[in-house]
């Protein structure tokens, strides 16, 4: 018994001294002792990718949410694909993730790695997440409080973005659905929705909305008329569908809660936006957020803090990069 209660106890004391990766904490002041101006050095190289493009918002914003969606927010999206390994980055739905928001986090490293003290201590992953809440204090939405301390995942693949991120076309129970896999709720996923407030999409993304609905409905009903007709005329039918335009039609350069003043209007460019208004459940936050901006950006900080924790790397599953696009 005496070397059965020892093992015991050797076991529980590893547990303190070795914490369980699920039990890891992200907090706030993670690199406090490691690199302590990691958030100015990140923002100061973000600000200055700003200042030469817009993009960066859009660009870094939705990097962060299809790398969070796809096995975690592990920067698993920024791997490169090599002759053995197609990564997630070519998967079809990230083909169109802007060049921009890839090179904000490359930037932003390269900063970090100039300083001794920070060298190849801070990770991608984190990088990606302080840079997003800097794009959007950018743009004129909340800034927020950043939790730290995810690890750079091992593995990046193709084949696992299928199925993990939202299509254009999603109606409320598939939005709900694919939300709730990542512990986030209707709400978290119309504030989060909202993203769509800054950016820019591709014609061929909602073609079908203004030129094959449904048999004897070209147009989508649910879409305002005039609005229609500008994207008729921005998009026409034989236009290259790479082609891009503003997904909001008021103020496309400010993160703010004219996304939902556009949904009361029948300006939502994607079938999956629209029908956040068009759906009873979840017309009424619309609604809410409409009239009231400090609501809105309340609930986005929080909608982003909770996606900021879905399948955080931790101990074995994960290291520190040494390069954001390639595996240690």
């Amino acid at each position: 018994m005496g070397r059965f209660n020892l093992l015991i106890a050797l076991s529980l004391l590893s547990l303190f001294v070795f914490p369980s990766p699920t039990l890891a904490q992200l907090r706030q002041n993670f690199y406090a002792n490691i690199c302590p101006n990691v958030e100015n050095i990140v923002r100061s190289q973000v600000t200055k990718k700003f200042q030469q493009t817009f993009v960066t918002v859009p660009a870094t914003l939705r990097l962060f949410f299809h790398d969070c969606f796809v096995q975690g927010c592990d920067a698993s999206v920024i791997i490169a694909s090599t002759p053995s390994n197609k990564a997630e980055k070519d998967h079809p739905d990230n083909l169109s993730l802007a060049g921009d928001g890839f090179d904000t986090v490359i930037k932003a490293k390269a900063a970090l790695d100039a300083i001794p003290q920070c060298r190849n201590r801070v990770s991608c992953a984190d990088i990606l997440a302080l840079a997003t809440r800097d794009v959007i204090a950018l743009s004129g939405g909340p800034s927020y409080a950043v939790e730290l301390g995810r690890l750079d995942g091992l593995v990046s693949r193709a084949s696992d973005v299928n199925g993990r991120l939202p299509a254009p076309t999603f109606n409320l129970n598939q939005l709900n659905s694919l939300f709730a896999k990542n512990g986030l709720t209707q709400e978290d996923m119309i504030a989060l929705s909202a993203a769509h407030t800054v950016g820019f999409s591709h014609c061929g993304k909602f073609s079908n909305r203004i030129y094959s609905f449904a048999p004897g409905k070209p147009v989508d009903p649910s879409l305002n008329r005039t609005y229609a007709n500008q994207l008729q005329q921005m998009c026409p039918k034989s236009v290259d569908p790479r082609v891009a335009i503003n997904m909001d039609p008021i103020t496309p350069r400010a993160f703010d809660n004219i996304y939902f003043k556009n949904l009361q209007q029948g300006m939502g460019l994607f079938t999956s936006d629209q029908v956040l208004f068009t759906d009873s459940r979840s017309r009424p936050t619309v609604n809410s957020w409409a009239s009231n901006s400090q609501a809105f950006n309340k609930a986005f900080v929080a909608a982003m803090t909770k996606l900021g924790r879905v399948g955080v790397k931790t101990g074995r599953n994960g290291n520190i990069r040494r390069d954001c696009g390639a595996f240690n």
